[in-house]
């Protein structure tokens, strides 16, 4: 009963806190799940969550997103994506930069995710600074933007926050970006879910339904809590919450702790 209350309201805070950044639901409820199950089972069933939360928070915003970003952006991103993660599979085997203990788990930094790290530092100070605030980008770049967050993302298996930090210098409002960002999160949250289907029929291999559901219905709160707070804020507030997201991810990967 304990895990269920842990995970639900963990659930309801991260999907809140992650409705206007576009990403970290994952991120944070991996680890959670973790504490609980061994980790291909937290992963299936996280993947899950996060795919049944994003499909309710376009029912919730939907009617906003852009179509043509969609397009765009994000099939170049499922493309790019699977050549991120055939390199990532080629460079399964190099040695990390350096190995460290927290508790009984090992944690590794990594070249990858140093350099990434750093792409994400800089879109941080972007959305921070007041000076390059206002800078957008040409909608002619959203291939472009989608190759490089989608090659990345399957990379280091991070796509939101790559996503996102394109997204938020594409001249959207704050309604369009959310929508937008959440479409391009189902497609690619779809093609995650037909690889780890298989993982679901091994045999010894039993998913937690009621849990499940009951961590969903938590997270679509979080995103009713979180869509309500969405009509107060600005487009400069929401920029802000992207970039401080941004660079708290950026300072967890680099250091090798997601």
């Amino acid at each position: 009963m304990t895990q269920y209350i842990i995970i639900c309201l963990v659930a309801l805070f991260a999907s809140g806190l992650t409705f206007f950044s576009g990403f970290g639901l994952g991120t944070i409820l991996v680890p959670v799940f973790a504490v609980y199950f061994p980790i291909e089972i937290a992963i299936a069933l996280t993947a899950i969550v996060h795919f049944l939360n994003n499909a309710f928070k376009f029912v919730l915003i939907g009617s906003h997103v852009q179509k043509q970003i969609v397009l765009r952006f994000g099939l170049p991103a499922i493309v790019a994506a699977l050549a991120g993660a055939a390199v990532l599979h080629l460079l399964a085997d190099a040695p990390s930069l350096y190995t460290y203990q927290i508790g009984e788990q090992d944690k590794m930094i990594t070249s990858v995710k140093l350099i990434i790290a750093v792409l994400l530092i800089i879109f941080s100070v972007i959305e921070l600074s007041p000076k390059l605030s206002n800078i957008t980008f040409d909608k002619k770049y959203l291939p472009l933007g989608g190759l490089l967050s989608g090659f990345f993302g399957g990379l280091s298996g991070n796509q939101g926050a790559l996503r996102s930090a394109f997204l938020s210098r594409a001249g959207l409002t704050k309604e369009q970006f959310i929508a937008s960002g959440t479409a391009i999160a189902i497609i690619i949250d779809i093609s995650r879910l037909t690889v780890y289907s298989s993982d679901f029929i091994k045999p010894g291999i039993t998913l937690d339904y009621k849990l499940i559901a009951c961590a969903s219905l938590s997270a679509f709160i979080g995103a009713i809590i979180g869509n309500s707070a969405l009509k107060k804020i600005t487009v400069k507030t929401l920029q802000t919450v992207v970039g401080i997201m941004l660079l708290v991810f950026a300072i967890f990967l680099g250091l090798g702790l997601i």
